[in-house]
Protein backbone atom coordinates (compact mmCIF):
# COMPACT_ATOMS: atom_id res chain seq x y z
CA UNK A 1 0.00 0.00 0.00
CA UNK A 2 0.69 3.72 -0.71
CA UNK A 3 1.66 5.13 2.59
CA UNK A 4 -0.28 8.30 3.71
CA UNK A 5 1.96 11.04 5.31
CA UNK A 6 1.03 14.17 7.21
CA UNK A 7 3.80 16.00 5.56
CA UNK A 8 2.64 15.53 2.33
CA UNK A 9 -1.11 16.91 3.87
CA UNK A 10 0.52 20.00 5.13
CA UNK A 11 2.26 20.69 1.36
CA UNK A 12 -1.11 20.46 0.04
CA UNK A 13 -2.88 22.85 2.56
CA UNK A 14 0.24 25.25 2.05
CA UNK A 15 -0.41 25.15 -1.36
CA UNK A 16 -4.36 25.79 -1.82
CA UNK A 17 -5.11 29.29 -2.55
CA UNK A 18 -8.47 31.06 -3.06
CA UNK A 19 -9.26 30.74 -6.49
CA UNK A 20 -11.93 33.17 -8.69
CA UNK A 21 -12.81 30.82 -11.98
CA UNK A 22 -11.40 32.68 -15.29
CA UNK A 23 -14.60 30.99 -17.18
CA UNK A 24 -16.37 34.54 -16.96
CA UNK A 25 -13.66 36.52 -18.33
CA UNK A 26 -12.85 34.34 -20.80
CA UNK A 27 -16.42 33.70 -21.92
CA UNK A 28 -16.56 38.03 -22.09
CA UNK A 29 -13.48 37.87 -24.16
CA UNK A 30 -14.99 35.44 -26.36
CA UNK A 31 -18.05 37.16 -26.96
CA UNK A 32 -15.97 40.64 -27.27
CA UNK A 33 -13.96 38.60 -30.10
CA UNK A 34 -17.67 38.18 -31.59
CA UNK A 35 -18.66 41.30 -31.61
CA UNK A 36 -15.27 42.55 -33.05
CA UNK A 37 -16.02 40.32 -36.05
CA UNK A 38 -19.39 41.46 -36.83
CA UNK A 39 -17.99 45.28 -36.89
CA UNK A 40 -15.74 44.07 -39.30
CA UNK A 41 -18.52 42.90 -41.37
CA UNK A 42 -20.50 46.38 -40.94
CA UNK A 43 -17.74 48.20 -41.18
CA UNK A 44 -17.41 46.76 -44.68
CA UNK A 45 -20.76 47.35 -45.76
CA UNK A 46 -21.25 50.51 -46.88
CA UNK A 47 -24.99 50.30 -46.87
CA UNK A 48 -27.47 47.46 -46.34
CA UNK A 49 -29.50 46.91 -49.82
CA UNK A 50 -32.78 45.97 -49.99
CA UNK A 51 -32.94 43.17 -52.61
CA UNK A 52 -32.70 39.27 -51.54
CA UNK A 53 -29.66 38.56 -53.60
CA UNK A 54 -27.73 41.44 -51.42
CA UNK A 55 -29.27 40.30 -47.82
CA UNK A 56 -28.00 36.33 -48.84
CA UNK A 57 -24.75 37.83 -50.06
CA UNK A 58 -24.38 39.66 -46.97
CA UNK A 59 -25.51 37.04 -44.29
CA UNK A 60 -23.30 34.20 -46.21
CA UNK A 61 -20.22 36.96 -45.70
CA UNK A 62 -21.31 37.47 -41.92
CA UNK A 63 -21.69 33.58 -41.62
CA UNK A 64 -18.25 33.08 -42.76
CA UNK A 65 -16.61 35.78 -40.99
CA UNK A 66 -18.04 34.03 -37.72
CA UNK A 67 -17.69 30.33 -38.52
CA UNK A 68 -13.41 31.72 -39.16
CA UNK A 69 -13.31 32.69 -35.89
CA UNK A 70 -15.03 29.94 -33.94
CA UNK A 71 -12.77 27.40 -35.82
CA UNK A 72 -10.34 29.32 -33.84
CA UNK A 73 -11.80 29.04 -31.08
CA UNK A 74 -12.30 25.16 -31.11
CA UNK A 75 -8.53 24.60 -32.18
CA UNK A 76 -7.63 26.91 -28.75
CA UNK A 77 -9.88 24.80 -26.57
CA UNK A 78 -8.13 21.25 -28.49
CA UNK A 79 -5.01 23.02 -27.50
CA UNK A 80 -4.54 21.13 -23.55
CA UNK A 81 -3.46 25.00 -21.97
CA UNK A 82 -3.01 24.28 -18.65
CA UNK A 83 -4.78 27.54 -16.92
CA UNK A 84 -7.98 26.75 -18.73
CA UNK A 85 -7.06 22.70 -18.06
CA UNK A 86 -6.57 23.19 -14.47
CA UNK A 87 -8.61 26.31 -13.02
CA UNK A 88 -11.71 26.40 -15.53
CA UNK A 89 -12.07 21.93 -15.72
CA UNK A 90 -11.31 20.01 -18.55
CA UNK A 91 -14.75 18.59 -19.03
CA UNK A 92 -16.13 22.42 -18.96
CA UNK A 93 -13.42 23.27 -21.79
CA UNK A 94 -14.63 19.90 -23.51
CA UNK A 95 -17.59 20.59 -23.39
CA UNK A 96 -16.91 24.24 -25.17
CA UNK A 97 -15.51 22.59 -27.53
CA UNK A 98 -18.01 20.32 -28.17
CA UNK A 99 -20.57 23.73 -28.52
CA UNK A 100 -17.95 25.41 -30.54
CA UNK A 101 -17.42 22.78 -33.03
CA UNK A 102 -21.14 22.33 -33.75
CA UNK A 103 -21.36 26.37 -34.49
CA UNK A 104 -18.56 26.24 -36.55
CA UNK A 105 -20.00 23.59 -38.34
CA UNK A 106 -23.18 25.05 -38.65
CA UNK A 107 -21.91 28.92 -39.53
CA UNK A 108 -19.87 27.27 -42.32
CA UNK A 109 -22.68 25.36 -43.87
CA UNK A 110 -24.80 28.19 -43.44
CA UNK A 111 -22.43 30.50 -45.10
CA UNK A 112 -22.02 28.00 -48.41
CA UNK A 113 -25.43 27.87 -48.73
CA UNK A 114 -26.33 31.40 -48.68
CA UNK A 115 -23.12 32.43 -50.68
CA UNK A 116 -23.95 29.80 -53.52
CA UNK A 117 -27.46 30.37 -53.66
CA UNK A 118 -26.75 34.68 -53.30
CA UNK A 119 -24.41 33.88 -56.61
CA UNK A 120 -26.84 31.53 -58.54
CA UNK A 121 -29.72 34.74 -58.19
CA UNK A 122 -27.25 37.08 -59.42
CA UNK A 123 -26.21 35.02 -62.26
CA UNK A 124 -29.41 33.90 -62.82
CA UNK A 125 -27.95 29.93 -62.90
CA UNK A 126 -28.85 26.82 -61.10
CA UNK A 127 -27.78 26.39 -57.99
CA UNK A 128 -25.82 23.14 -58.50
CA UNK A 129 -23.99 25.12 -61.86
CA UNK A 130 -23.40 27.80 -59.84
CA UNK A 131 -21.62 25.63 -56.92
CA UNK A 132 -19.64 23.89 -59.65
CA UNK A 133 -18.40 27.30 -60.79
CA UNK A 134 -17.32 28.62 -57.79
CA UNK A 135 -15.05 25.35 -56.35
CA UNK A 136 -13.57 25.21 -59.91
CA UNK A 137 -12.96 29.24 -61.11
CA UNK A 138 -12.54 31.02 -56.85
CA UNK A 139 -9.41 31.09 -55.66
CA UNK A 140 -8.17 28.17 -52.75
CA UNK A 141 -12.15 27.11 -53.12
CA UNK A 142 -11.21 23.55 -53.91
CA UNK A 143 -8.94 23.19 -50.69
CA UNK A 144 -11.71 24.61 -49.15
CA UNK A 145 -14.30 22.16 -50.33
CA UNK A 146 -12.44 19.44 -49.30
CA UNK A 147 -11.44 21.06 -45.61
CA UNK A 148 -15.61 21.96 -45.13
CA UNK A 149 -16.40 18.03 -46.01
CA UNK A 150 -13.91 16.60 -43.98
CA UNK A 151 -15.40 19.58 -41.07
CA UNK A 152 -19.01 18.05 -41.62
CA UNK A 153 -17.42 14.55 -41.64
CA UNK A 154 -16.08 15.25 -38.11
CA UNK A 155 -19.34 16.66 -36.99
CA UNK A 156 -21.19 13.32 -37.77
CA UNK A 157 -18.90 11.06 -35.95
CA UNK A 158 -18.51 13.26 -32.91
CA UNK A 159 -22.05 13.45 -32.27
CA UNK A 160 -23.14 11.72 -29.23
CA UNK A 161 -25.36 8.89 -30.89
CA UNK A 162 -22.65 7.96 -33.51
CA UNK A 163 -19.50 8.40 -31.19
CA UNK A 164 -20.83 5.90 -29.03
CA UNK A 165 -20.54 3.24 -30.63
CA UNK A 166 -17.46 3.92 -32.38
CA UNK A 167 -13.94 2.69 -30.89
CA UNK A 168 -12.59 5.75 -28.51
CA UNK A 169 -9.59 5.41 -31.33
CA UNK A 170 -11.47 5.38 -33.97
CA UNK A 171 -13.14 8.71 -33.18
CA UNK A 172 -9.64 9.99 -31.45
CA UNK A 173 -7.71 9.51 -35.19
CA UNK A 174 -10.85 11.16 -37.03
CA UNK A 175 -11.32 13.72 -34.96
CA UNK A 176 -7.62 14.78 -35.33
CA UNK A 177 -8.31 15.34 -39.04
CA UNK A 178 -9.43 19.11 -37.94
CA UNK A 179 -6.53 20.40 -37.84
CA UNK A 180 -6.07 19.32 -41.90
CA UNK A 181 -9.40 20.61 -41.92
CA UNK A 182 -8.73 23.86 -40.63
CA UNK A 183 -5.42 24.13 -42.66
CA UNK A 184 -7.30 24.02 -46.12
CA UNK A 185 -10.27 26.49 -45.22
CA UNK A 186 -8.19 28.86 -44.37
CA UNK A 187 -6.47 30.25 -47.21
CA UNK A 188 -10.06 30.53 -49.12
CA UNK A 189 -11.09 33.28 -46.06
CA UNK A 190 -8.18 35.74 -46.88
CA UNK A 191 -7.88 35.13 -51.31
CA UNK A 192 -12.14 35.75 -51.67
CA UNK A 193 -13.32 37.15 -48.05
CA UNK A 194 -14.49 40.80 -49.46
CA UNK A 195 -13.33 41.90 -45.16
CA UNK A 196 -9.51 41.12 -46.11
CA UNK A 197 -8.86 42.27 -49.85
CA UNK A 198 -7.51 45.01 -50.17
CA UNK A 199 -7.46 45.99 -45.98
CA UNK A 200 -3.98 44.81 -44.89
CA UNK A 201 -5.15 45.70 -40.79
CA UNK A 202 -7.92 42.62 -41.49
CA UNK A 203 -5.56 40.41 -42.41
CA UNK A 204 -2.46 40.87 -40.15
CA UNK A 205 -5.32 40.47 -37.30
CA UNK A 206 -6.98 37.20 -38.75
CA UNK A 207 -2.88 35.76 -39.43
CA UNK A 208 -2.25 36.89 -35.72
CA UNK A 209 -5.31 35.02 -34.57
CA UNK A 210 -4.81 31.72 -36.31
CA UNK A 211 -1.09 32.00 -35.52
CA UNK A 212 -1.69 32.63 -32.14
CA UNK A 213 -3.66 29.55 -31.49
CA UNK A 214 -1.18 27.51 -33.97
CA UNK A 215 1.68 28.12 -31.63
CA UNK A 216 -0.41 27.08 -28.44
CA UNK A 217 -1.72 23.82 -30.11
CA UNK A 218 2.28 23.17 -31.25
CA UNK A 219 3.66 24.39 -27.43
CA UNK A 220 0.70 22.42 -25.48
CA UNK A 221 0.39 19.54 -28.02
CA UNK A 222 3.82 18.83 -28.89
CA UNK A 223 6.63 20.15 -27.52
CA UNK A 224 5.76 20.24 -24.00
CA UNK A 225 4.80 16.63 -23.77
CA UNK A 226 8.26 15.80 -25.66
CA UNK A 227 9.87 17.93 -23.08
CA UNK A 228 7.76 16.19 -20.09
CA UNK A 229 8.76 12.45 -21.10
CA UNK A 230 12.08 13.26 -22.16
CA UNK A 231 12.96 14.50 -18.55
CA UNK A 232 10.86 11.99 -16.57
CA UNK A 233 11.78 8.99 -18.60
CA UNK A 234 8.67 7.03 -16.92
CA UNK A 235 8.32 3.51 -17.09
CA UNK A 236 5.42 0.66 -15.95
CA UNK A 237 7.11 -0.73 -12.43
CA UNK A 238 4.17 -2.77 -11.55
CA UNK A 239 0.88 -4.01 -12.13
CA UNK A 240 -1.40 -4.85 -9.22
CA UNK A 241 -4.97 -6.30 -9.51
CA UNK A 242 -7.15 -4.41 -6.94
CA UNK A 243 -10.75 -6.16 -7.36
CA UNK A 244 -11.89 -8.12 -10.31
CA UNK A 245 -11.99 -6.63 -13.00
CA UNK A 246 -9.90 -3.27 -11.67
CA UNK A 247 -5.95 -3.17 -11.42
CA UNK A 248 -3.22 -0.58 -10.32
CA UNK A 249 -0.79 0.30 -12.28
CA UNK A 250 2.48 1.79 -11.10
CA UNK A 251 4.55 4.03 -12.84
CA UNK A 252 8.43 5.19 -12.17
CA UNK A 253 10.60 7.84 -13.13
CA UNK A 254 12.61 10.58 -12.14
CA UNK A 255 11.76 13.58 -10.23
CA UNK A 256 8.10 12.96 -11.09
CA UNK A 257 6.92 15.51 -8.17
CA UNK A 258 8.49 18.46 -9.91
CA UNK A 259 5.24 17.49 -12.28
CA UNK A 260 2.98 19.93 -9.93
CA UNK A 261 0.53 16.69 -9.76
CA UNK A 262 -2.07 17.12 -7.42
CA UNK A 263 -4.35 14.00 -6.33
CA UNK A 264 -7.50 15.29 -8.14
CA UNK A 265 -5.86 15.39 -11.09
CA UNK A 266 -5.25 13.01 -14.42
CA UNK A 267 -3.06 12.23 -17.24
CA UNK A 268 -3.11 11.28 -20.35
CA UNK A 269 -1.34 7.81 -20.86
CA UNK A 270 -0.07 6.27 -23.79
CA UNK A 271 1.94 2.37 -23.15
CA UNK A 272 4.48 1.98 -25.87
CA UNK A 273 3.57 -1.75 -25.73
CA UNK A 274 2.07 -3.95 -28.71
CA UNK A 275 -1.51 -3.02 -29.76
CA UNK A 276 -1.11 0.14 -26.82
CA UNK A 277 1.42 2.56 -28.69
CA UNK A 278 -1.44 4.15 -30.37
CA UNK A 279 -4.06 4.99 -28.05
CA UNK A 280 -3.83 8.18 -25.33
CA UNK A 281 -6.09 7.14 -22.72
CA UNK A 282 -6.66 9.46 -19.44
CA UNK A 283 -6.88 7.94 -16.73
CA UNK A 284 -6.73 9.86 -12.59
CA UNK A 285 -4.28 9.50 -10.20
CA UNK A 286 -5.34 7.04 -7.50
CA UNK A 287 -2.93 7.93 -4.65
CA UNK A 288 -1.22 11.03 -4.14
CA UNK A 289 1.80 11.74 -6.35
CA UNK A 290 5.74 10.47 -5.01
CA UNK A 291 9.19 11.91 -5.83
CA UNK A 292 9.51 8.49 -7.97
CA UNK A 293 6.15 7.15 -8.24
CA UNK A 294 2.95 7.51 -9.58
CA UNK A 295 -0.25 5.36 -9.71
CA UNK A 296 -3.46 4.93 -11.73
CA UNK A 297 -6.23 2.79 -10.92
CA UNK A 298 -8.65 1.47 -13.68
CA UNK A 299 -11.99 -0.77 -14.49
CA UNK A 300 -11.41 -2.72 -17.63
CA UNK A 301 -14.43 -1.21 -19.76
CA UNK A 302 -12.89 -1.52 -23.21
CA UNK A 303 -10.21 -2.82 -25.36
CA UNK A 304 -7.11 -0.30 -23.81
CA UNK A 305 -8.17 -0.34 -20.09
CA UNK A 306 -8.23 -4.39 -20.35
CA UNK A 307 -4.48 -4.63 -21.59
CA UNK A 308 -3.15 -2.74 -18.58
CA UNK A 309 -3.60 -5.78 -16.52
CA UNK A 310 -1.01 -7.41 -18.61
CA UNK A 311 1.54 -4.52 -19.11
CA UNK A 312 4.86 -5.85 -18.21
CA UNK A 313 7.64 -4.09 -15.57
CA UNK A 314 9.85 -1.61 -18.24
CA UNK A 315 7.42 -0.84 -20.52
CA UNK A 316 8.16 2.76 -21.43
CA UNK A 317 4.97 5.82 -20.39
CA UNK A 318 4.19 8.44 -22.29
CA UNK A 319 2.16 10.81 -20.14
CA UNK A 320 0.64 14.41 -20.86
CA UNK A 321 -0.66 16.45 -17.87
CA UNK A 322 -1.07 16.57 -15.48
CA UNK A 323 -5.06 18.13 -16.03
CA UNK A 324 -7.99 18.54 -14.39
CA UNK A 325 -9.49 21.11 -11.30
CA UNK A 326 -10.80 18.76 -8.89
CA UNK A 327 -8.22 19.43 -6.43
CA UNK A 328 -8.20 20.28 -2.95
CA UNK A 329 -7.93 23.95 -4.28
CA UNK A 330 -11.52 24.00 -4.95
CA UNK A 331 -12.85 23.75 -1.43
CA UNK A 332 -14.57 26.43 0.22
CA UNK A 333 -14.68 25.28 3.41
CA UNK A 334 -13.47 23.29 5.99
CA UNK A 335 -15.58 19.76 6.05
CA UNK A 336 -15.20 17.60 3.56
CA UNK A 337 -17.07 14.77 2.10
CA UNK A 338 -16.33 12.29 -1.01
CA UNK A 339 -18.66 10.72 -2.84
CA UNK A 340 -17.65 7.85 -4.88
CA UNK A 341 -19.11 5.96 -7.43
CA UNK A 342 -17.67 2.72 -9.10
CA UNK A 343 -14.26 3.43 -10.88
CA UNK A 344 -14.78 6.74 -9.24
CA UNK A 345 -13.27 6.27 -6.58
CA UNK A 346 -9.71 6.39 -8.00
CA UNK A 347 -9.35 10.41 -8.05
CA UNK A 348 -11.18 10.91 -4.46
CA UNK A 349 -8.83 7.96 -3.05
CA UNK A 350 -6.30 10.47 -3.88
CA UNK A 351 -8.17 13.47 -2.07
CA UNK A 352 -9.04 11.14 1.03
CA UNK A 353 -5.41 10.36 1.31
CA UNK A 354 -4.10 14.32 1.20
CA UNK A 355 -7.31 16.32 1.40
CA UNK A 356 -6.22 19.09 4.62
CA UNK A 357 -9.03 18.56 6.94
CA UNK A 358 -9.47 18.33 10.72
CA UNK A 359 -10.26 14.85 12.76
CA UNK A 360 -14.00 14.16 11.80
CA UNK A 361 -14.35 16.81 9.29
CA UNK A 362 -13.70 14.17 6.04
CA UNK A 363 -16.07 11.69 4.84
CA UNK A 364 -15.89 9.31 1.94
CA UNK A 365 -19.73 7.21 0.88
CA UNK A 366 -18.31 4.62 -1.67
CA UNK A 367 -21.01 3.44 -4.08
CA UNK A 368 -20.56 -0.16 -5.56
CA UNK A 369 -22.60 -2.85 -6.73
CA UNK A 370 -21.26 -5.68 -4.66
CA UNK A 371 -18.70 -6.09 -1.56
CA UNK A 372 -16.01 -7.35 -3.82
CA UNK A 373 -15.89 -4.40 -6.33
CA UNK A 374 -14.88 -2.36 -3.46
CA UNK A 375 -11.61 -1.39 -4.85
CA UNK A 376 -8.40 0.08 -2.77
CA UNK A 377 -10.72 -1.00 0.35
CA UNK A 378 -8.37 -1.49 2.66
CA UNK A 379 -6.33 1.16 1.79
CA UNK A 380 -9.09 3.64 2.33
CA UNK A 381 -9.77 1.96 5.92
CA UNK A 382 -6.18 2.68 7.09
CA UNK A 383 -6.08 6.26 5.82
CA UNK A 384 -9.57 6.46 7.98
CA UNK A 385 -7.87 5.20 10.55
CA UNK A 386 -4.82 7.11 10.64
CA UNK A 387 -6.53 10.44 9.33
CA UNK A 388 -9.57 9.92 12.15
CA UNK A 389 -11.93 10.36 8.67
CA UNK A 390 -15.51 8.48 8.30
CA UNK A 391 -15.43 5.55 5.93
CA UNK A 392 -19.36 4.32 4.75
CA UNK A 393 -20.45 2.51 1.75
CA UNK A 394 -23.35 1.68 -0.11
CA UNK A 395 -23.78 -1.48 -1.77
CA UNK A 396 -26.57 -3.46 -3.70
CA UNK A 397 -28.54 -6.54 -1.77
CA UNK A 398 -28.17 -9.97 -2.13
CA UNK A 399 -30.72 -9.72 -4.79
CA UNK A 400 -29.40 -6.95 -6.73
CA UNK A 401 -31.63 -4.11 -5.27
CA UNK A 402 -29.79 -0.49 -5.52
CA UNK A 403 -30.27 1.03 -1.74
CA UNK A 404 -31.85 4.43 -2.18
CA UNK A 405 -29.61 7.30 -0.87
CA UNK A 406 -32.32 10.17 -0.53
CA UNK A 407 -31.74 13.70 0.53
CA UNK A 408 -33.01 12.85 4.47
CA UNK A 409 -30.93 9.49 4.60
CA UNK A 410 -27.76 11.56 3.20
CA UNK A 411 -28.10 13.94 5.95
CA UNK A 412 -28.65 11.55 8.60
CA UNK A 413 -25.13 9.84 7.49
CA UNK A 414 -22.97 13.20 7.37
CA UNK A 415 -24.83 15.64 10.03
CA UNK A 416 -24.59 19.87 8.99
CA UNK A 417 -23.99 18.06 5.46
CA UNK A 418 -24.75 21.72 3.82
CA UNK A 419 -21.41 22.76 4.94
CA UNK A 420 -19.20 20.31 3.43
CA UNK A 421 -17.48 20.76 0.40
CA UNK A 422 -18.51 17.56 -1.53
CA UNK A 423 -16.66 15.98 -4.16
CA UNK A 424 -18.11 13.46 -6.92
CA UNK A 425 -16.88 10.74 -9.25
CA UNK A 426 -19.06 8.25 -10.69
CA UNK A 427 -20.74 7.06 -13.77
CA UNK A 428 -22.70 9.32 -15.63
CA UNK A 429 -26.03 8.19 -14.47
CA UNK A 430 -24.92 8.19 -10.33
CA UNK A 431 -23.49 11.51 -10.84
CA UNK A 432 -26.44 13.29 -11.96
CA UNK A 433 -28.74 11.02 -9.69
CA UNK A 434 -26.21 11.97 -6.33
CA UNK A 435 -26.10 16.32 -7.71
CA UNK A 436 -30.15 16.05 -7.50
CA UNK A 437 -29.74 14.47 -4.17
CA UNK A 438 -27.53 17.05 -2.82
CA UNK A 439 -29.17 20.35 -4.08
CA UNK A 440 -32.05 19.34 -2.54
CA UNK A 441 -30.26 18.41 0.67
CA UNK A 442 -29.42 21.71 0.64
CA UNK A 443 -25.57 21.94 -0.47
CA UNK A 444 -25.06 24.91 -2.66
CA UNK A 445 -24.25 23.70 -6.51
CA UNK A 446 -21.03 26.30 -5.67
CA UNK A 447 -19.95 23.43 -2.70
CA UNK A 448 -20.50 20.54 -5.28
CA UNK A 449 -17.23 19.59 -7.30
CA UNK A 450 -17.29 17.31 -10.04
CA UNK A 451 -15.74 16.47 -13.59
CA UNK A 452 -17.66 14.85 -16.32
CA UNK A 453 -16.29 14.01 -19.89
CA UNK A 454 -19.61 12.89 -21.20
CA UNK A 455 -20.45 15.36 -24.18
Amino acid sequence: MMQNTRAGRRATKRAIRPRRSPAVPLLALTWAGAVAVLWMWWNNTPRVALGTNDWLLGAGRLTGLLGGYTIALVIAQMARIPALERRVGSDRVARWHAMSGRYAICLVVAHVVLTIWAYSLQANTAIIGETVTVVTTFPDMIKATIGTVLLIIIGLVSAGAVRRRMKYETWYYLHLLTYLAVFLTFWHQLATGAEFIGNQTARTVWYVMYGTVTVLLVWYRLLVPVRLNLKHQMRVEATVEEAPGIVSVLITGRKLHRLGAQAGQFFRWRFLAPGMRFSSNPYSLSAAPRPGLLRITVKAVGGHSSALASLKPGTRVWAEGPYGAMTAARRRGGKVLLLAGGAGITPLRALFETMPADRGDLTLLYRAKKTEDLALWDELRAIADDRGARLMYAVNGPDGSRPEITPDGLKKRVPDLNQHDVYLCGPPGMAEEMYSVLREAGVPSSRIHHESFEM
